[in-house]
């Protein structure tokens, strides 16, 4: 799928009638499964939807249209309101309504498929990072994310994430900052492309601009109230997981070990009984499975497990593979808002809160989100206003990427044994707390495991811990001078502090562990901007702005870990370290811009 300027990522591809479809990857390109006489139906925001009717070829070619929409006005740099028709540059919104449809915990994300030539691209873990790139990728060393701007006002979109996350050797995703962004608050979204479009703002926006409109106050003649609740449940894609063979259990080829199994008089009778390669982790032993063939397998050397200790069990594929692990997840959004106004001034105070379970066990995130908008007109030319967000965003078990013990999507495809039953391993921590593992050493049976961990020991033991409180907002004044200038000033602040802690209980694979990392962040912005709009004639018009900008900005951030483990378990706290810590790490960093800047228009009519 294309358009005149090359190929579109994002274009939804949907089966008419139906809730199947796909959406474009970076290269214009997509896939998805149809009959002959089936519809497709190709659409894009800000471009004419096409409809085509599947025949017997297996590659459909689009070529989409941009609509044809005058005088509409849109947001553009600094918050400034302009007919899309006299831009010199490319420009595309998105009402809020249109984002909402099915709300997404990152409302990043619901901008996938509406506007042309962005490319998101979700980690796809629970409360994980969304990267938004904008007509194509123009750095390698560099950040490609666009710059989020809320009601003209630069927010951050950092990510802690730390360096062996960031490269896939392992650590937990903490997401962007721009998830904090309100969907229920979003009146507009407005993707600005090209140097024109994002020179009001430097080098920050290098990469494109996301310009978000918040909601104002309406002039009612009494107070209006909104309620709004939604609720999606989500599940794993068998598509996208292993697919496991239930021939053979536990082993290698056998000439890595004869046999397929190690052998050994295990109840004293004189006689070598066959025991599981529990210290190895490949399923794809010699041994074909037999119901008829009695093995002691990993539930048998434990004397918590009072029913299999001892015992010789049936040589079967488990009922219950590693998909079992996995849960139905749900996100629930609930928000109020109370808004009203009269002639000379207007509000919005709103409440969400969003509940979201993941689909691993022991993981959910829950953020409250209030806001609050007032304006009020001091005079006939002076208009006072003011927007200010409160966040609170609290995360629990985030789960684990990259090459880690603590990431089971990447453990279970790479190594698992088909004869363990999950839901075996399931009952067999909840009834003893302790991580009772079917990786364990074969000498003298020592319980210690060796690769992985019982995945409900890791999920309920080692787990981690996030907190983030941020203020984000602005306060302006605005002086109508005369009927074509205006000066406006405002004064806009972003600031936060996270707080992340991370934790591993001993006995397990890796050295026992507790981490703490603090990060804050603050930014002020003053701006003061002249505003023209003047008709130089009946036929010329000269429109632009004159202004400065002065932004400071500070981050710091400080980590401090135990040294060779925990000396009592599950006491997370840095003086439980088996070893004197070693000094925390800790980086400051400052930054501040003057900036100044002019942008005018001539047009003709």
């Amino acid at each position: 799928v294309s358009d005149e300027s090359g190929p579109l990522p994002g274009v939804s591809v949907v089966v008419k009638g139906t809730t199947s479809g796909t959406e474009t990857d970076f290269d214009g390109k997509y896939s998805i499964t149809v009959k002959t006489g089936d519809i497709l139906r190709f659409s894009f925001v800000g471009m004419t939807a096409k409809e085509v009717v599947v025949g017997d070829s297996n590659v459909i070619n689009i070529i989409l249209e941009a609509d044809n929409v005058l005088d509409e006005v849109v947001v553009t740099a600094l918050g400034i309101k302009r007919e899309k028709k006299s831009l010199g540059y490319s420009t595309q919104e998105v009402k809020g309504d249109e984002v909402n449809t099915v709300k997404d915990a990152n409302f990043v994300n619901s901008l996938s498929g509406k506007i042309a030539g962005i490319d998101v691209k979700s980690s796809g873990t629970l409360g994980g990072s969304s990267n938004v790139v904008i007509r194509g990728y123009s750095s390698i060393n560099n950040s490609n994310q666009a710059l989020f701007v809320v009601d003209g006002v630069p927010v951050s979109n950092i990510n802690s994430n730390g360096i062996n996350q960031q490269t896939g050797r392992g650590g937990y995703d903490y997401g962007n900052a721009a998830a904090d962004i309100n969907p229920d608050d979003i009146e507009s979204v407005n993707v600005l492309k090209g140097g024109a479009a994002t020179a009001l703002y430097g080098y920050r926006a290098s990469n494109g601009v996301v310009v978000i409109t918040t909601k104002k106050g309406k002039q009612n003649k009494g107070i209006g109230v909104t309620i709004n609740s939604s609720i999606t449940f989500n599940s794993y894609n068998p598509d996208t997981f292993a697919k496991y063979q239930n021939e053979y259990g536990a082993g290698y080829y056998d000439g890595w070990h004869p046999g397929g199994f190690y052998f050994e008089d295990q109840n004293g009778d004189g006689t070598d009984e066959a025991y599981t390669l529990s210290d190895w982790d490949g399923s794809y032993g010699t041994v074909p499975f037999n119901e008829n063939l009695l093995v002691y397998q990993w539930n048998s050397w434990y004397p918590q497990l009072t029913d299999t200790y001892g015992v010789a069990t049936p040589w079967v594929a488990a009922k219950n593979g590693p998909e079992s692990v996995f849960e139905t997840g749900a996100t629930l959004f609930n928000s109020v808002s109370l808004d009203g106004g009269n002639e000379k001034s207007n509000f919005k105070l709103g409440y969400t809160k969003l509940d979201q379970k993941g689909i691993m066990p022991n993981s959910k995130i829950i953020r409250d989100n209030v806001d609050f908008y007032g304006s009020y007109n001091l005079t006939d030319k002076l208009t006072a206003a003011a927007k200010v967000t409160y966040v609170k965003t609290a995360g629990k078990g985030r789960y684990g990427t990259g090459y880690d013990s603590k990431n089971f999507m990447q453990t279970s495809r790479q190594w698992w044994q088909t004869n363990v039953d999950v839901q075996e391993q399931k009952e067999a921590y909840f009834r003893t707390r302790e991580n009772i593992t079917w990786n364990t050493t074969y000498i003298n049976h020592d319980l210690h495991p060796i690769y992985h961990d019982n995945v409900y020991w890791m999920r309920y033991e080692n787990f981690e811990t996030d907190l983030r409180n941020r203020v984000f907002g602005n306060a302006s004044l605005n002086y109508q001078v005369n009927d074509w200038l205006s000066i406006f000033g405002r004064v806009s602040l972003d600031t936060y502090a996270g707080h992340q802690e991370e934790r591993i209980n001993n006995h397990s694979t890796d050295v026992s562990l507790y981490s703490i990392f603090t990060e804050d962040f603050n930014e002020v912005n003053y701006d003061l901007m002249f505003n023209f709009d003047k008709d130089l004639t009946d036929k010329i018009n000269l429109r632009g702005v004159l202004g400065t900008n002065v932004m400071r900005q500070r981050y710091s951030t400080i980590f401090a870990s135990t040294n060779g483990g925990l000396n009592v378990d599950r006491l997370y706290a840095l003086s439980n370290s088996a070893n004197a810590i070693e000094a925390p790490n800790q980086n400051k960093y400052y930054m501040g811009v003057d900036g100044y800047y002019a942008n005018a228009a001539l047009g003709y009519d």
